[in-house]
């Protein structure tokens, strides 16, 4: 989807996942989508996580969170190591003040080694969530890592 702008299956992966959030997080009360760097949405022009969080929202009327940010500039996890990714992103995200949702969702296309929505986690609870789930379209094989 991300790569080469595929942004039409966004609408298919909302129907299949939702659910999924209906049955295993009904106590979720915000999606939040992971956040890209500035410079990487400008140059992709989208952020899928972002558009699986529009569908997912317009089919469950769940708010999307906007407060996440990516406050440093990652060098791309596709080709990393597990080991490198989880330093490539540690102190990536930041919360925008006190966090309006308790029990956020976290969205996001694929989750590989979990790096990624680890620390993202890390911000949502250091910025008052109470817990932190995480939904995603795919999980890539651990073989492709080694």
């Amino acid at each position: 989807m991300k790569f080469k702008r595929q942004l039409m299956y966004a609408p298919a992966f909302a129907t299949i996942l939702v659910p999924t959030l209906h049955e295993i997080f009904p106590h979720v009360d915000a999606l939040v989508p992971v956040p890209l760097h500035r410079l990487r949405h400008a140059t992709r022009g989208f952020n899928q996580a972002i558009e699986i969080s529009r569908e997912l929202a317009s089919h469950t009327g769940l708010p999307i969170n906007h407060q996440t940010r990516r406050v440093r500039r990652t060098t791309t996890q596709s080709g990393l190591s597990a080991s490198k990714r989880r330093k490539n992103l540690r102190q990536a995200f930041a919360v925008n003040g006190a966090l309006d949702a308790k029990y956020p969702l976290i969205i996001d296309d694929v989750i590989t080694t979990g790096a990624t929505c680890d620390y993202l986690a890390a911000a949502l609870l250091a910025a008052g969530a109470k817990s932190v789930d995480v939904l995603t379209v795919a999980r890539a094989s651990i073989k492709l890592l080694r």
